[in-house]
């Protein structure tokens, strides 16, 4: 088995504060995790340790069932059988594709080395490349290469460096697609550091939320997006629309949105924050009789949807909501806003 366990990481660098302040991470096998935080948060610091770059302060690094870091125990970086793909790829500049590719394939014979080689560069979509250099290669391909030998020795781990930041943003979804398909084909365990919600939420499995050294929250991307455990992590993990709320004996919130259902019973909490995200709320006739009226501040256009800001009687502050489909509305307008789904209550 490959099952990554993360347990009590700490690390301070000199007389600093601690970088991490005892993480804890589980990666089930054959699963890619992306390990989601603001910059500084020590996300990259637990990449480097799970690697053997760097020694923990404490804690265990545990793959399958072998001790890769501990007390007393730190294997070294070729001995733990991770491939790493870093950012903007790193290839040997003078090395061709399929060299690149095989580099890490040392101890085996010429025949073994080709062949390998050549299945990898199949499964990146890159079959035919082998004789090119990477001066030679778009940036998607070049990282789709780094990816190929980071697989060739058959690792039981993958760690990506945020390896899509160099791409620019029409490119970097088809890369993504394509590297989470190859890693589902080898059944690798893989973890995905990155700051970008939205490459988090739509490429992994499991999402964990990093915060001052720790993780705030690690879920599902629809469990994380749908129940975030905190306030911070909601306006961290999407956008989010925030409000002041009072519970009633019947489990629904009174807000500045009118009476909003709870998905989950606040106990013996009566006054709170009120969580919802933009795509709950929608735009009606401002006469509406189940509608709260607001006046139309501004208009942000994306094409397959667009945000418009409404400012609400009650409420200091605009809130979003996500319209898909043909705008109706313009700033300066007054429409109407009803809720629909149930919300979040945090204290």
């Amino acid at each position: 088995m490959n099952e990554l366990h993360v347990a009590g990481l700490t690390k301070s660098y000199g007389a600093g504060e601690p970088v991490l302040r005892g993480l804890e991470l589980t990666v089930p096998a054959g699963a890619l995790a992306a390990v989601l935080g603001p910059s500084g948060c020590g996300k990259t610091t637990m990449l480097r340790i799970v690697a053997g770059f760097l020694r923990a302060d404490a804690g265990t690094v545990r793959l399958g069932d072998r001790l890769l870091a501990g007390p007393g125990v730190h294997l070294p970086p070729e001995r733990r059988r991770i491939g790493i793909v870093p950012q903007e790829g790193a290839l040997f500049p003078h090395l061709s594709v399929a060299r690149n590719v095989a580099f890490g394939l040392r101890g085996t014979d010429r025949a073994e080395r080709r062949r390998r080689t050549e299945e990898l560069l199949d499964l990146v979509g890159l079959a035919g490349y082998g004789d090119r250099m990477p001066h030679e290669l778009s940036g998607g391909q070049q990282q789709r290469v780094a990816l190929a030998r980071a697989l060739a020795p058959r690792p039981q781990l993958v760690l990506l460096d945020e390896p899509f930041n160099a791409l620019d943003s029409a490119l970097r979804t088809g890369v993504r697609s394509d590297v989470r398909a190859a890693l589902r084909a080898t059944g690798a365990t893989a973890v995905l550091v990155t700051h970008d919600q939205q490459e988090a939420l739509s490429t992994a499995d499991l999402v964990a939320v990093v915060r001052d050294g720790q993780v705030a929250q690690c879920a599902t991307p629809q469990d994380l997006y749908r129940r975030p455990a905190d306030p911070w992590i909601a306006d961290f993990v999407g956008d989010a629309v925030m409000l002041p709320g009072t519970v009633d004996s019947d489990g629904t919130a009174r807000t500045a949105l009118g009476p909003v259902p709870l998905a989950t019973p606040p106990g013996d909490l009566r006054a709170g924050t009120v969580l919802l995200r933009p795509e709950q709320l929608r735009l009606t006739d401002a006469d509406s009789e189940d509608a709260v009226r607001g006046t139309v501040t501004d208009v942000r256009y994306y094409g397959h949807d667009a945000m418009v800001t409404v400012t609400v009687e009650g409420h200091d502050t605009p809130v979003g909501i996500r319209v898909a489909g043909l705008l109706a509305v313009r700033p300066g307008e007054e429409t109407g806003i009803r809720v629909v789904g149930e919300a979040g209550f945090h204290s």
